[in-house]
């Protein structure tokens, strides 16, 4: 069998649309039988070295195809397509998104560094990032608004880490300014896109040294599978992350990673439509009689909408609500008993609509009194936008409320 890229991978170079990418971008072709769907690669183990040559087999990126723990060839069919939908060099697919997160980290700190990150991203991040003070890592936590972020970088940082939508109060970052003021201090910029994703937004193309995504959420798109992806804009910068992603043990599996290229070839046709529906219930919520806040960066009346409207490349501002309820933890809890075709569950970016309980979940590791400054309340819920009728939704949240 042999495998190379497909006779219309050889004709795309890089001026092939974003929806081609998804469906096309994963570069395997059978030359013998025909076949253009990458197959599972199952095995852990391959013939190392060649028989004929005596030499190992490469992948594109220098290193040798032997064992599954550093490279398989169906994780690498979807690290191919990451790298063309990011406009990137090289991408690297893990376990999970903060497997992603940790062998990127793990590759880059050094004792007496100093990282920025705001003080609102999932909360498990936040934990991690303070765990890394006892490497002598300096961790500074800031406000999560573009100012604070550059006013912080006034003076010399080695890495700022964020997300462009915060999690989950969705506070749309200036990327792009930020990225610019990163450089200005000689810092290395890493991005969550997760909440975004590269449909509506790619940060490498305004200087982010890393753009990474929890898998899991849209990129998959099922609630079906566990995986995470980074995407560099230098085949070098991906080398030490590949590295510790070794020696962790933290690559994805075959079949995850068969999954994830399934799931990319809709993404932006899901999330099209999830946004959509999403600025629906946003818009029916803010005039809710049971709702005290509201948070959606589509909103016309958002201090966030002028920021996505510069940076995102479309006019859509992705699939997650976020509210607040009047009557606190005894409203959300019997919101989450009367909902019927939502699901409560602390997840987002499946085809199923999901209701999460932020401060049991992913704000859960954030302490109590840094989340009621955030306005992570007791009474806030986030809404992840699935695929269902609008209207099945926005009735099923009006009986809910009602409760």
């Amino acid at each position: 069998m042999v495998i190379s890229k497909g006779p219309l991978a050889r004709i795309m170079e890089d001026e092939e649309g974003f929806h081609t990418k998804l469906v096309h971008g994963h570069e395997y072709y059978d030359e013998e039988r025909g076949y253009f769907i990458p197959p599972i690669y199952m095995g852990v183990i391959c013939e190392h070295p060649d028989r004929e040559t005596g030499q190992p087999r490469m992948t594109d990126r220098g290193t040798e195809l032997k064992y599954a723990r550093e490279e398989n060839v169906t994780v690498e069919s979807l690290e191919n397509v990451m790298a063309k939908i990011e406009d990137a060099a090289d991408a690297l697919a893990y376990a999970s998104g903060m497997g992603a997160i940790g062998s990127l980290l793990l590759s880059m700190i050094r004792p007496g560094m100093r990282i920025v990150v705001p003080m609102e991203e999932y909360g498990t991040t936040i934990r991690l990032m303070e765990d890394l003070r006892k490497f002598g890592v300096v961790v500074d936590e800031v406000w999560p608004d573009t100012k604070s972020l550059v006013d912080a970088l006034s003076r010399p940082a080695d890495i700022v880490f964020l997300e462009t939508m915060t999690n989950p109060t969705l506070k749309v970052l200036d990327v792009r300014e930020i990225s610019k003021a990163s450089r200005d201090a000689g810092a290395k910029l890493i991005v969550d896109n997760t909440f975004v994703t590269p449909y509506l937004y790619r940060p490498l193309k305004d200087g982010a040294y890393t753009v990474l995504h929890s898998a899991t959420k849209y990129l998959a798109g099922h609630n079906d599978v566990l995986a995470g992806v980074s995407a560099f804009p230098e085949q070098g910068t991906a080398r030490a992350a590949w590295e510790w992603r070794r020696m962790l043990g933290s690559t994805l599996s075959a079949f995850n990673a068969y999954l994830v290229l399934r799931g990319l070839k809709s993404l932006g046709i899901r999330l099209e439509r999830e946004s959509e529906s999403a600025m629906a219930v946003a818009e029916f919520l803010r005039d809710h009689p049971a709702v005290k806040n509201i948070y959606y960066p589509g909103l016309s009346d958002s201090p966030y909408k002028g920021i996505a409207d510069r940076i995102f490349e479309r006019r859509l501002y992705g699939a997650v609500v976020s509210f607040e309820l009047k009557g606190g933890r005894e409203s959300v809890l019997r919101a989450l008993r009367a909902v019927r075709v939502i699901k409560s569950s602390p997840s987002l970016g499946g085809t199923e609509s999901l209701l999460t309980y932020a401060a049991m979940s992913a704000s859960g590791p954030i302490a109590p009194d840094v989340r009621e400054k955030l306005g992570i309340t007791d009474g806030l819920l986030r809404l992840s936008v699935g695929l269902e009728d609008v209207d099945d939704l926005i009735e099923d949240l009006d009986l809910a409320l009602k409760a």
